[in-house]
């Protein structure tokens, strides 16, 4: 057993997905959004990060439709710190914004600010004390404070210079973990894919090197988490499915929010067999999202997913817990979200009934993937290779099957059917062929103990065919020497 980690109590990533959602929501839950920004500048004094959203001019939340990636470019003073390794991304690229959504008031940036110059003084001061009267232990909880500092007001590149510093003079190793998962976690924070993963592997080595069985655990999730934003989702799945039932890292996001990312990484990613021991039937998912019996509004109904609008949930998902960390106090305390279009998926991916599949996995990119942070920018990607696994589901278990039966079957036109195959198979997705004159698809499924026989033959041809040219070349060589 580890000793409790240390610096997990900022960036503040439920600030993050706030920040994302003022961008990427409209109505009123843009409007509460707005709020719980306001409220959070204000109560921890983030006077950099109010002028990063919203200065007139500056603000990445009045750019008018550009995105955060054509940000002014800095400032010679700036230049000398380490703006080259993070990028702000809080808002969703090529996002249209309307300005003006985050208002700025110049007086409260002063305040702000000058707040913010008179902790600073302290902390100097607090450090300068240590350094004339007490050691090295007390000199380094005063840096350690100048970097939850910068990292609770939102300057990225401070946070992580101060950080890298308090990282030089640190020696216990998991002390050091826990500085690079809060480096970590400013990149994620920031949205710095690049960043993140060089910072994961830093933090991989250190764990390696001797980590605590509580910080192997805690890396694990933060991992499956990076992965979900590239889009590595194979990979994601069995760390986040591990994560399960040994998840600690309330500072990266609730545990309901690791139960839908694990699940839908999962249903994507694992085998059929895996997604039934791992997904369907595991217990901790269970616990979560329940038994899944219960069917989504509407999935009765044939509808055409090409023209239908799937109906929302019953119950009101509270979008702010998504990728947010809530701390260990209040894990038991999170708001529970509504899994029913997720737990619909689930079932009716196992259980073969495609037209509630489809229906469910509208409902869950309106409610999950197109209002979280971390899944809003593969969101296309996703539903399209859910769709893919749907038809390679159905396809495998016949030889011939009905194109207007299977269309029937997921709850969509025929000609819908068709346009969406036709991409899979020319990009050889899906083994088989469209016979729109008799109305059927015909699967061709490679045989694979034919292809590894005629794969051997001609391994075996052409290995002989060198031998053979390397024997002469031997030969000729022995009668010259002779």
């Amino acid at each position: 057993m580890g000793s409790d980690p240390q610096f997990s109590k900022f960036p503040n990533l439920a600030l993050a997905q706030n920040i994302f959602s003022v961008a990427n929501l409209p109505g009123q839950s843009q409007q509460n959004s707005v709020q719980y920004v306001e409220r959070a500048i204000k109560e921890h004094k983030m006077a950099p990060l109010y002028r990063h959203l919203a200065h007139p001019s500056e603000g990445i939340l009045n750019s008018k439709g550009e995105s955060s990636a054509s940000a002014p470019p800095p400032q010679p003073s700036e230049s000398r710190r380490r703006g080259s390794l993070v990028q702000s991304n809080l808002v969703p690229p090529r996002k249209a914004l309307s300005s003006g959504i985050l208002s700025w008031d110049e007086s409260l940036y002063e305040e702000l600010k000058a707040d913010n110059e008179k902790e600073l003084e302290e902390i100097q001061k607090e450090e300068e004390e240590a350094q004339e009267k007490a050691g090295e232990t007390e000199v380094q909880a005063a840096r350690g404070k100048r970097a939850e500092f910068w990292a609770r007001v939102g300057d990225k590149d401070k946070a992580i210079e101060s950080y890298e510093a308090v990282f030089e003079k640190t020696g216990p190793l998991g002390t050091k973990i826990d500085i690079v998962l809060a480096i970590i976690r400013v990149g994620l924070f920031f949205n710095d894919k690049a960043f993140v993963k060089k910072q994961i592997d830093r933090a991989n080595i250190l764990v390696e090197s001797g980590g605590d069985w509580d910080r192997r655990n805690r890396l694990k999730a933060y991992k499956g988490l990076h992965l979900l934003t590239i889009r590595s989702y194979n990979i994601a799945a069995p760390l986040l499915l591990d994560s399960l039932s040994t998840f600690t890292s309330y500072e990266l996001c609730s545990y309901s929010a690791l139960v839908l990312y694990a699940v839908l990484a999962g249903t994507l990613a694992l085998k059929r067999t895996e997604f039934k021991s791992k997904v369907v039937d595991a217990p901790e998912i269970k616990a979560i999202m329940g038994s899944g019996d219960d069917k989504m509004p509407g999935a009765e109904e044939m509808k055409d997913v090409s023209t239908a609008t799937p109906e929302k949930a019953a119950t009101v998902v509270n979008l702010t817990t998504l990728g947010t960390g809530q701390g260990v106090e209040d894990a038991e305390s999170e708001m529970p979200m509504d899994f029913t279009s997720v737990s619909s998926l689930v079932r009716s991916l196992y259980e073969g009934n495609y037209r509630e599949f489809f229906i469910a996995l509208a409902t869950v990119e309106e409610s999950f993937l197109q209002q979280d942070r971390y899944l809003y920018e593969h969101k296309g990607w996703y539903v399209r290779e859910m769709r893919l696994r749907g038809y390679q589901q159905l396809l495998q278990s016949y030889r011939v099957v009905g194109l207007k039966a299977m269309a029937d079957a997921f709850g969509i036109s025929v000609d819908l059917l068709d346009r969406d195959l036709a991409k899979f198979i020319a990009a050889g997705r899906v083994s088989c062929t469209i016979d729109r004159v008799q109305g059927v698809i015909e699967t061709t499924r490679p045989d694979d103990k034919n292809k590894q026989y005629t794969d051997m033959v001609k391994q075996g041809d052409a290995l002989i065919t060198k031998l053979q040219k390397y024997g002469q070349a031997v030969r000729l060589r022995g009668s010259e020497r002779s």
